[in-house]
């Protein structure tokens, strides 16, 4: 059974890609051969978008940079194994044998167990590194920490959020001590403060309601964790993390210049435990996370650019020092990791890292009313937050500056575009009826003449469902080629959801309370 879902998921991958290169030679063909041709190029940036082409080709560079840095840190760990080997003589006949100095951790010091944590309840996650990597800085200085000798607390801030706990709770327990877990209840009404006492955890109850900066803000004050520990993780409480999560994060914070490590997004998918819509919104997530991290913050965060506008809140991990420095929960703002991330940039206080290594598996929404709740709140965290940091110089703002212009300029032409499409459709639906209005048959001719139904529908749909083929091929996931039918409209709300929550940064004041959405219980 397991070989044949195996055989099956690449010949559905196969299908997939065959369908991505049919579909997006004819619509060139169409394109180039229709009189409105010289719309092609709009479609394109519409569809797939200058930074993402440009980040992708820088991406690609970090790839080969990394690699050579790969290489060369093995190397030069199998010089120091080799230089390690001491000959010791025999008491019996002077014979030779070899021994190799294992590097041992300081008894008592920070990551020690377990005062100081930082490894797995069963011991993983603590021995020597096998090729810490050499790595080098903006200003080209060779440094490298030990790093299994970082020690790491875990802060899971919660509200209502009965149902996930204890898969969150169990998944950070594979990987930590118990003790070095901090579960803050943010004046929850229902059982995630005892779900989280009952696993031997750290468990901090606020009576009043803070929002989750307020939570992070007080568990970090209470427990003084900034002082006790090298590093603090901040996981979302309907979060699990990858078996590899805290070995890639030590990694990437033994390069001294690291503030923080960004966690890399994985989306469920339980099909058999959502609705359509769920399953929608799933797959649809699936793609923006593949595309905004493979093909985006990869290239944004590469050593020589660091220019990434978000360490999302969901499992990022700041360095102690850095967070001390950090104005965690200022007044007025919904969300604080957008916020948290330009501090690190406006305080210069080092460069933020993002590798495929950190893995870890978030619960998007299942509804679409909480689904556009979670949009706006995440748009309009952004803009409070360019609001409340504006403009400096820097190559942070040189990139951020383009991208935000191509955000609202895509969001303008898709909301237009489609709206054009909507007026276009309405004789087709109602038998040219309204043509016999004056006003609509010459607003109707206007449009007719530049661009026809046909160019519009084809023209927006068919590159976007090309990225859908492309990632049903990647992810070997059919049922994408479904679902994504719908993902142009998804994108139309993100538009307006982007657009809308502009005016309301600047109006809006926020106390950073939540509202729990629905949520489902079970391991991710």
């Amino acid at each position: 059974m397991r070989t044949a879902r195996f055989i099956g998921s690449w010949v559905a991958g196969l299908i997939a890609l065959t369908l991505a290169v049919t579909l997006f030679v004819q619509w060139l063909r169409f394109a180039l051969g229709a009189a409105e041709g010289g719309m092609t190029p709009l479609f394109l940036w519409m569809a797939f978008g200058v930074n993402l082409l440009v980040w992708t080709v820088i991406g690609g560079v970090r790839l080969g940079d990394d690699t050579v840095r790969g290489l060369a840190a093995r190397r030069a760990a199998r010089r120091t194994r080799g230089r390690r080997r001491v000959p010791l003589a025999t008491e019996e006949g002077g014979a030779v044998e070899e021994q190799v100095l294992v590097r041992s951790r300081a008894a008592g010091g920070p990551g020690s167990t377990p005062a100081g944590g930082g490894g797995s309840a069963g011991g993983g996650g603590t021995g020597p590194l096998e090729s810490a990597p050499e790595t080098g800085t903006a200003g080209g200085t060779a440094t490298a920490a030990p790093a299994e000798q970082i020690s790491m607390a875990v802060i899971i801030p919660a509200h209502n959020e009965e149902p996930v706990i204890d898969g969150a709770i169990a998944s950070a327990l594979r990987l930590f001590n118990r003790w070095d877990i901090y579960v803050v209840s943010d004046s929850s009404h229902d059982a995630t403060a005892d779900i989280a006492a009952e696993t031997g955890v750290n468990v901090l109850e606020l009576l009043s309601n803070r929002g989750k900066a307020g939570a992070i803000e007080a568990v970090i004050t209470e427990f003084d964790l900034t002082e006790n520990y090298d590093a603090v993780v901040i996981l979302d409480a309907d979060t699990e993390l990858d078996e590899h999560y805290v070995e890639g994060a030590r990694r990437q914070l033994a390069e001294q210049d690291v503030a923080a490590v960004a966690g890399f997004v994985v989306a469920e998918w339980k099909p058999q435990e959502r609705t359509l819509v769920g399953r929608l919104i799933s797959a649809y997530r699936d793609r923006l996370y593949w595309m905004l991290q493979y093909l985006m913050r990869f290239g944004q965060t590469w050593r020589f650019t660091s220019v990434t506008f978000i360490v999302p809140g969901f499992a990022s991990v700041y360095r102690s020092d850095v967070l001390k420095r950090l104005d965690i929960n200022p007044k007025g703002l919904v969300i604080e990791d957008f916020n948290m991330t330009f501090e690190v940039h406006h305080k210069r206080l080092g460069r933020i890292s993002m590798r495929p290594d950190t893995r870890a598996h978030c619960q998007d929404p299942f509804t679409m009313r909480d689904y556009v709740k979670q949009v706006r709140r995440w748009t309009l965290g952004f803009w409070q937050t360019v609001r409340r940091h504006g403009v400096w110089p820097s190559l942070f703002w040189f990139a951020l500056f383009f991208y935000i212009l191509e955000v609202l300029l895509v969001s303008v032409l898709l909301i237009a575009t489609v709206l054009l499409g909507v007026f276009m459709l309405i004789p087709e639906v109602t038998g040219g009826a309204v043509l016999g209005l004056g006003f609509y048959a010459a607003g109707y001719g206007a449009v007719e003449a530049v661009l026809p139904l046909a160019t519009i529908a084809i023209g927006l749909f068919i590159p976007d469902y090309v990225l859908t083929c492309v990632m049903a091929t990647i992810r070997r996931r059919p049922s994408y080629l479904v679902y994504g039918l719908f993902f142009l409209p998804m994108r139309v709300i993100d538009s307006f959801l982007t657009l809308r929550t502009i005016p309301q940064a600047w109006t809006a004041r926020s106390d950073g309370r939540w509202t729990s959405p629905n949520r489902e219980a079970g391991k991710l």
